[in-house]
């Protein structure tokens, strides 16, 4: 039995280290941020649908997608947003498909879907379990900031996707990502124990 784990959080939460600390303990890790970087290289499909979007301001010098910029153009406008989405999600989605079922033919017994807008785009319901990892949104726009990122685009950001306490609800297990980093590790190490018991109901 492979257990299909949903792990998604708000920007900022620090979902990567929890997806970092599973990778460690064992967890097959299939993510989508980067599956989405794979299909938007230069010459893909999805790199052509997207220039064909959003013409070739969104294309840098070297003709790699600019990602600074369209960022800047999908959130300052939620009908681009939206056309992107509908060139992107299929794909990734597709490509997650395949990855989920090669760790299912070789008995993979935890994988973790590393998705951000699981609740926005994606189907929650289409998992065994969903993890949801969160942080006061003071302490999410200061790791935001402290990334570089101008604080309209934080703004923005923040606002594009569901509010946590929504998808708290929604959610299996929560992970709270407010403290210290040894009190991260231990909320993620109590998740995976509990995931571990989940995929060996027998044992």
């Amino acid at each position: 039995m492979t257990l299909n784990v949903a792990l998604t959080g708000n920007i900022g939460a620090g979902k990567s280290t929890v997806t970092q600390l599973l990778a460690e303990w064992g967890a097959t890790i299939i993510d989508a941020d980067r599956i989405t970087r794979e299909l938007q290289q230069s010459g893909s499909p999805v790199f052509q649908r997207i220039v064909e979007r959003f013409g070739r301001v969104v294309v840098d010098s070297a003709g790699n997608l600019n990602r600074a910029a369209l960022r800047s153009l999908v959130l300052a406008d939620p009908a681009a947003l939206h056309g992107l989405n509908a060139i992107v999600h299929p794909a990734v989605a597709e490509r997650r498909a395949e990855l989920e079922a090669a760790a299912r033919s070789r008995g993979d017994p935890i994988v973790i879907n590393d998705i951000p807008l699981l609740f926005e785009v994606g189907r929650p319901e289409a998992f065994d379990r969903v993890i949801l990892v969160e942080a006061p949104d003071a302490i999410r726009r200061a790791r935001l900031a402290a990334r570089g990122l101008p604080g309209e685009d934080v703004d923005r950001l923040l606002r594009a996707q569901i509010p946590s306490e929504v998808k708290r609800g929604r959610s299996d297990i929560v992970i709270d990502n407010s403290g210290t980093l040894d009190d991260l590790h231990a909320a993620t190490s109590r998740a995976w124990q509990a995931l571990q018991r989940a995929a060996t109901p027998d044992a």
